[in-house]
């Protein structure tokens, strides 16, 4: 498909090739200017397929754009940006501030299920960092970015400061976690198992029954779980996330309704555009405005 959205590892760069071969995860950290500098302090609309991004700011200002929505940012602030979440910055000249890359198997790090580590790294999103979370988090920031400057092959070190720099920024936020029962656990388990075989399959269109087969569910059981935790049927989900990476390809590419069908797997172009309506209430050609 012509001028799809840029997917990258790290910005403007090819795929990491070493990064799956890491236990515990991959992890990379540098300053703001380092890249955002050689491109006039902005890095364009992209994505990252199998990497999750951190971003602190220390002093001065950005301009977010996550998912189509903009929002400015100020210092000392952060921003999460999920595995295939669509984004771009543009910095006031001269901001100062880290950007931290994790591979998604860096949520393998998690003690289990209810941990608010899996929460940070695929819930995202923007906000400010209190006095002493930021004094925490930057610091921790200088240190990985000391121990990278040495390394050879992944630090366990490294590694570790990444992950309480992650859990630093769960924390100032309130991520509840603490506490949960034996049964939350096993039903975030389930939910969670869920979102992956969604983020897998969800261009082949399975049936329910290959989800909850796959969970070990019956499809009853299934649903009860998504309304109670989700408030929506396990469909609805799975509709939700063709909806969100039609809108992607729509806004961020040059193709057409029928390519974008074809490309989700939609054999009716008429069904694809119907489809599109009652998910977003907007046809596909509305996009392009």
């Amino acid at each position: 498909m012509a001028e799809a959205i840029p997917r990258y590892a790290l910005y403007g760069e090819g795929p990491l090739e070493f990064w799956a071969q890491a236990p515990g995860g991959f992890a990379h950290i540098e300053t703001i200017a380092e890249r955002s500098a050689l491109h006039d302090w902005e890095i364009g609309v992209h994505r990252h397929d199998h990497f999750v991004q951190v971003l602190l700011v220390e002093e001065g200002q950005a301009e977010v754009t996550l998912e189509g929505v903009a929002t400015g940012l100020g210092a000392p602030g952060r921003v999460i940006v999920p595995a295939a979440a669509v984004h771009g910055f543009r910095f006031r000249q001269g901001t100062r501030g880290f950007v931290l890359t994790l591979s998604t198997d860096f949520s393998t790090r998690a003690a289990g299920a209810a941990d608010p580590l899996i929460a940070m790294l695929a819930r995202g999103g923007i906000a400010p960092l209190s006095p002493s979370a930021a004094t925490r988090a930057l610091w921790l920031a200088r240190e990985m970015l000391g121990l990278q400057q040495e390394w050879q092959q992944q630090d366990p070190l490294f590694l570790a400061l990444a992950e309480s720099l992650v859990r630093t920024l769960g924390r100032d936020e309130g991520v509840a976690g603490a506490g949960a029962g034996a049964s939350a656990i096993t039903a975030d388990q389930r939910l969670a198992r869920f979102r992956q075989l969604v983020e897998l399959h969800y261009r082949q269109h399975r049936e329910l029954d290959f989800y909850a087969g796959a969970l070990g569910l019956t499809r009853r059981t299934l649903s009860r779980l998504t309304a109670a935790r989700l408030g929506c049927s396990p469909q609805e989900l799975i509709h939700r996330r063709l909806a969100l990476e039609a809108q992607r390809l729509l806004r961020y590419t040059n193709a057409t309704a029928t390519q974008v069908a074809a490309e989700l797997g939609f054999e009716d172009p008429s069904y694809f555009s119907r489809f599109y309506l009652r998910m977003t209430g907007r046809r596909p050609g509305e996009e392009r405005g």
